[in-house]
């Protein structure tokens, strides 16, 4: 029997990049999938991708900075789907800046979806996992958020205000019987990293002790992990996957 057989995943941001490897990683191990993602295209695209395993999938495109919106969206998959088991917060996004350079606009955005969203997203799930007993939820950080990285002050404070949060709720959803982590990429080869001019991501990779970005399937497969009864005894934890790479 596969790892997540039965298993009902909502995965946020699932329709590219990482989200997107999860969730074809996910299918294989028989879970049943829930894609949240503003990208409609992408998302209906990934559907068909899907359709091969045989297993029961949607998509809904969902802002998730919007708590009414994803609180509904929740209530419509306990609906369709009976239960809730796993939720990979993993949607972000990057509106890179100095300090002095930076709007109010670009830091407010970047809270938005990927501090505010995963707060969001978790206090419309935990309850379905609360009532069930049972929960895994795993969240994107990113060594930024261990580290620190220039330009970057609205993007770093998010990341580690999702490591706060992780703890925070480890400790409060624990005795529900729920698990709650946190993987902290390094670089890793998406379209976010396409933003990114090619001279950085070469002196970047070239700190890497294994002198290459990861792969979108890699950090695919710690997602995998952390969301398995494997990782029954994890959970406040933050697991680095970024190839040795330090700041």
């Amino acid at each position: 029997m596969n790892s997540l057989t039965n298993k009902v995943a909502v995965i946020t941001g699932g329709a590219k990049g990482i989200g997107k490897a999860t969730a074809l990683r996910f299918a294989q191990e028989g879970a049943n999938l829930i894609i949240w993602d503003l990208d409609r295209e992408k998302g209906l695209a990934l559907l068909q991708e899907l359709e091969k395993f045989g297993g029961k999938y949607s998509f809904l495109e969902l802002d998730i900075s919007d708590f009414e919106g994803v609180q509904k969206a929740a209530e419509e998959v306990k609906i369709e789907f009976g239960k809730i088991d796993i939720l990979i917060n993993n949607a972000g996004i990057l509106k890179d800046a100095t300090l002095l350079k930076m709007t109010e606009e670009q830091f407010e955005k970047v809270i938005d979806i990927n501090l505010k969203g995963c707060f969001n997203c978790t206090k419309a799930v935990a309850p379905y996992m609360i009532e069930n007993k049972y929960g895994r939820i795993v969240q994107a950080s990113s060594i930024v958020g261990l580290y620190g990285n220039f330009g970057q002050t609205n993007y770093v404070a998010s990341k580690a205000g999702v490591i706060g949060m992780t703890k925070v709720w480890a400790r409060e959803l624990g005795p529900k019987g729920i698990t709650v982590n946190a993987i902290a990429p390094g670089f890793i080869a998406t379209e976010m990293v396409d933003t990114i001019p090619e001279n950085i991501i070469q002196s970047a990779t070239e700190k890497v002790p294994l002198r290459r970005m990861g792969s979108p399937e890699e950090v695919a497969n710690l997602y995998l992990f952390l969301a398995s009864d494997q990782a029954s005894y994890i959970t406040g934890a933050v697991i680095s996957i970024d190839g040795g790479a330090v700041f």
